[in-house]
């Protein structure tokens, strides 16, 4: 009880300091007594709860399972269902605690001496999110000898080398659906922001100035421009059905037609071949998951990443290059929230500084976090924020409350939906392989 003593000790100097009568009298001495055995007696429930977590899942019945998600540090306690950050740990550790399982929640993700690498060896079920990416790349796969489970709370799971975790049997699953509302409401914000030249005037007023001719020159009316989608599915389709009442002219790409009555329902126009599209386009959205197909590599760019941020580098030159931007017409406005390495990162900015994309908004980089340095941050024409659309309190309550079902059916030895997996012990999802 070194702590009790070390306790007794802070209040009889405090005591005796203050003199009979002073500050600290008799009767501030005992109830300071009081709240000091009160946090002790806490402190000691905490470590015994602890231990015996830890002693059920030594035992065999319970698994060590890591979540890797941002820390909100003062912003955690602002709001009850801030869950998906490391202070809120998806709502799910108590539950997870009274079953016997160990869970650990942190924030730091990269390099050899990070939290995560050290628990790599035995860990059984690794939690990761989009917006805080845990990349599992065949390194750590191979290391992970007792890995079986890489749940993504939320949609989307690019930071997992997919072959590698099908070559070592793993099950790889999102909680598919989740922040489709999220997402696609953010990107609607974004194409109006652009569309309206809004921020050249949100910061006149920050800066103290007044040029209305500095915004109006390039404000236009969403009304009647042409707004393709690449890309219709969930996120995709649910874009095309908010775009409808502001009278656009709705075009779309993807590997498969949308449904007829929702196609009707839109008035959006399929557009079989991207290359034909694209100079028909005021606006253009990505909404295509990130794939061998349309990864860009970024070896040239970052070099000198550590091999967790290089992760996935292939020979495949990404969908959205240089001569892929050049197709697009002059003024051309481009919204980007489902994955920065489908994009060339230099050929953005070129186009960026040229005026042939007259403005770029998206909240996904690569890597990410996104550098100091990153050429995106400051590139002119851009409306960039961290990787946030789908991580609204909303959204997390749905990932966290998906995450819990997987979990669930996985101690129970039950399937997930199927449309969550992406691999599944072992044999990839069709639209990735």
């Amino acid at each position: 009880m070194a702590m009790k003593r070390v306790a007794m000790s802070a209040v009889q100097a405090l005591s005796s300091s203050g003199g009979g009568g002073g500050l600290f009298s008799s009767t501030v001495s005992r109830h300071l007594h009081a709240f000091l055995l009160f946090m002790i007696h806490a402190e000691l429930f905490r470590i015994i709860k602890y231990n015996s977590v830890i002693e059920k899942a030594s035992a065999g019945g319970g698994k060590k399972i890591v979540g890797v998600f941002y820390k909100a540090g003062e912003y955690a306690k602002l709001n009850p269902n801030f869950v998906g950050c490391v202070e809120g740990a998806l709502g799910i550790r108590d539950w997870l605690e009274s079953q016997g399982h160990h869970y650990i929640v942190t924030d730091d993700k990269d390099g050899p001496h990070s939290e995560l690498e050290k628990h790599i060896p035995d860990l059984e079920v690794l939690i990761t999110t989009p917006f805080h990416p845990a990349y599992v790349t065949e390194e750590r796969i191979k290391r992970a000898k007792n890995l079986k489970l890489v749940l993504t709370a939320g949609i989307g799971s690019d930071h997992v080398d997919l072959n590698a975790a099908a070559a070592a049997g793993l099950t790889v699953a999102e909680v598919t659906g989740s922040n489709v509302v999220s997402v696609a409401e953010d990107e609607l914000l974004r194409i109006l922001i652009l569309v309206r030249n809004f921020l050249p005037g949100y910061h006149q007023v920050i800066n103290g100035d007044w040029n209305v001719a500095g915004i109006a020159y390039r404000a236009y009316d969403l009304e009647g421009k042409t707004v393709g989608t690449v890309g219709a599915g969930r996120i995709g389709k649910l874009l095309l059905q908010r775009l409808k009442p502001f009278n656009c002219n709705l075009l779309y790409h993807d590997r498969l037609r949308i449904d007829p009555e929702l196609e009707k329902a839109t008035g959006a126009k399929f557009e079989e071949d991207l290359d034909a599209m694209l100079p028909k386009c005021d606006v253009v959205v990505i909404n295509m998951p990130l794939t061998d197909q349309t990864r860009y590599s970024f070896i040239d760019v970052y070099g000198n990443c550590n091999c967790a941020m290089r992760l996935f580098l292939c020979a495949v030159r990404g969908l959205f290059d240089k001569q892929k931007i050049a197709k697009c017409k002059k003024g051309v406005l481009f919204v980007n929230n489902a994955r920065g390495a489908i994009m060339d990162t230099q050929a953005v900015v070129d186009a960026c500084s040229t005026g042939h994309i007259a403005g770029y908004s998206g909240d996904v980089w690569y890597p990410q976090p996104a550098p100091k340095d990153h050429p995106w941050r400051y590139m002119p024409n851009h409306a960039m924020t961290p990787h946030i659309s789908g991580t609204t309190i909303d959204g997390q309550l749905r990932y966290a409350a998906g995450v819990k079902d997987m979990l669930e059916r996985y101690f129970k030895g039950q399937d997930f939906p199927a449309q969550n997996y992406i691999v599944k012990e072992g044999e990839l999802a069709s639209q990735y392989r």
